[in-house]
């Protein structure tokens, strides 16, 4: 595929666990004395988007409308996290306040590219309160072109399998990004994308390829999905349908940081299908965005300028072979 449609006017709503990424930078000069750790001089704070948030954060990036229903605390991180989203990242962030638990914040300390230490917040959130966003999960359904969950086993997806069976009825394609080994909660879902860890974890370790597809077959099958993408990190990615395998090699280039790399192929899916493009070519698309944003430190966004140029320089590269 050469050229990418016109993602404007194209509608995702998006539901999942979202958190806030902060990010301590900083030097490292000497070892503390109280033990042997390392002293981190912060010089610099960021706060960014992670989990479904960031997913959100990419379908806006590259140029589409994305709806984003969650819980958070009543808190500060909740505010930064609403902000950065409606402010920065142009999403319709309607952000269910949840005042008996926290944010899930996920602090990391970076010294020279290199991270030092990670530190988590996080609370389930409570059946009150999924209970509301549910509710409007219904309403906001007729108004999207897919839909999309992101589930990151923090418990504000409980209500999963009834969004996807409503989701369905309402002839909306439905995509899945899984965690945990309970697969039957995605069944009758259009599109399940588990990495390869989570998808052995599931299935069990193959030998060969054709293990593999006959493993991702039956997983497929069992499930009642259209398809499934598994991403297998430096092998690329493989989409599996009814007596079809698609098999994307990873593209050559410098890995910085794989963290929000698959936020980054489930939004670009999603955005591809809502512009009416075939899953094929949805995949090829995504696997070129996911070897841009590893390409960038943290959980990051990729634009659809940047997924254009990449393909112009692949064109040109293989023209001059």
């Amino acid at each position: 595929m050469s050229f990418l449609p016109s993602f404007a006017g194209t509608r995702v709503l998006v539901v999942g666990d979202v958190m806030l990424d902060r990010y301590w930078f900083g030097d490292v000069t000497r070892i503390s004395p109280e033990a042997p750790v390392p002293v981190l001089k912060v010089s610099r704070v960021e706060e960014r988007p992670g989990g479904a948030a960031n997913v959100a954060r990419n379908i806006a990036s590259l140029g589409a409308q994305c709806t984003l229903l969650s819980v958070v605390g009543d808190d500060e991180a909740g505010q930064c996290l609403e902000k950065i989203l409606t402010h920065q990242g142009g999403v319709e962030a309607l952000l269910h306040r949840d005042a008996s638990i926290s944010t899930i914040v996920k602090l990391r300390a970076v010294a020279r590219q290199q991270q030092l230490l990670r530190i988590d917040f996080e609370t389930p959130p409570s059946h009150e309160v999924l209970a509301a966003k549910l509710a409007e999960f219904h309403a906001k359904l007729p108004s999207a072109d897919v839909v999309l969950l992101s589930d990151y086993g923090k418990g504000g997806l409980t209500h999963i399998a009834e969004m996807i069976q409503a989701a369905r009825a309402a002839g909306k394609p439905v995509l899945v990004d899984p965690k945990g080994e309970d697969y039957e909660r995605y069944r009758g879902a259009t599109l399940l994308t588990p990495n390869r860890s989570e998808f052995r974890d599931v299935a069990g370790s193959w030998r060969d390829e054709t293990e593999l597809n006959l493993k991702a077959e039956k997983l497929r099958a069992e499930l009642g999905l259209e398809a499934l993408l598994v991403t297998r990190s430096e092998e690329g990615m493989s989409l599996f349908r009814a007596n079809s395998v698609l098999h994307e090699p990873t593209q050559a280039r410098e890995v910085f940081d794989v963290s929000g790399a698959g936020d980054t192929v489930i939004a670009t899916l999603a955005v591809m299908m809502a512009s009416g493009a075939d899953l094929a070519d949805a995949v090829r698309i995504a696997n070129r965005a996911a070897g841009i944003v590893v390409a960038k430190l943290g959980t990051a966004v990729v634009s659809r300028e940047e997924i254009i140029q990449d393909l112009k320089d692949s064109s040109r590269d293989q023209s001059e072979k």
